[in-house]
């Protein structure tokens, strides 16, 4: 235990150094062409949206950005790494109109997966792409830069990381990560919530879901699960998981456009 707190403390004394010699991050202070294309060509969700919902959506981005730094350790942060934290951060908060996050300070992005000790090297058991720290890292996140991506130039699948670990921090604001979010879900909704999480986590270990097997992990793990697929795959969770869905759109309070083309 001293000796995983001791890592821990030295890859976060490592981190500030890496910090301070750095250049303070770019803060984009308006959406450029660059800013609107990536949302246009490469965010499902902003391009459902009708143009005042798309303005808004933006103005909340850009309110994110201002107060939550992107850090690249190990790479540089491109202006679509930018949009994709700040898209991930929204969505699940935008059926709640001027809610903010009172919890992270800062997003550090890896190249890669890393393992809980926030190491990347090629020689550690890298298994994590994302994680909302703890303890010296609090009011932090960590993505893997290459699954951040993934999560949005990739159409078909339903799994998206920034939304997982943002959901997370949703998760965390009425004190713990535990799958309850009780700030969401209105107090009537939280029993069958609960029943519907025991019912879905048992049916993965059963083998009898598509729902990614990480979410039988625990509670919270399902919660962010099952919002990945909310939120990218809304017309087939629909489909094979309508209670899931309704309890869903109760907790987030938005319905995701469906689109009738997809299978």
């Amino acid at each position: 235990m001293e000796i995983a707190a001791l890592v821990l403390l030295v890859v976060f004394l490592g981190w500030i150094a890496y910090s301070w010699k750095k250049p303070a991050p770019v803060i984009p202070t308006s959406f450029n062409d660059v800013y609107t294309g990536i949302l246009e060509t490469e965010v499902n969700f902003y391009k459902k949206l009708a143009e005042p919902e798309r303005k808004v959506f933006r103005e909340r981005m850009l309110n994110f950005l201002s107060k939550v730094k992107i850090t690249g350790v190990g790479c540089q942060v491109a202006d679509e790494d930018r949009v994709f934290v700040a898209a991930s951060a929204i969505i699940p908060i935008f059926g709640f109109p001027g809610w903010e996050y009172q919890n992270i300070n800062e997003v550090l992005l890896y190249r890669d997966s890393f393992n809980k000790d926030f190491d990347s090297h090629e020689t550690a058991e890298k298994t994590v792409l994302g994680m909302v720290g703890n303890g010296a890292m609090q009011h932090m996140m960590v993505l893997s830069q290459q699954s951040l991506r993934e999560g949005f130039t990739n159409e078909t699948d339903k799994r998206n990381t920034g939304i997982h670990e943002f959901v997370h921090l949703l998760d965390k604001t009425d004190g713990e990560a535990d799958g309850m979010p009780e700030s969401l879900l209105p107090q009537k909704h939280l029993v069958p919530w609960l029943k519907h999480m025991s019912d879905g986590i048992r049916k993965i270990m059963e083998n009898r879901s598509d729902i990614n097997p990480y979410g039988a992990t625990n509670e919270a793990e399902f919660l962010a699960v099952a919002a990945e697929y909310f939120f990218e795959r809304p017309d087939l969770l629909q489909a094979r998981h309508p209670e899931l869905y309704e309890l869903l759109q109760l907790m987030f309070r938005q319905p995701p456009a469906i689109e009738a083309d997809k299978n």
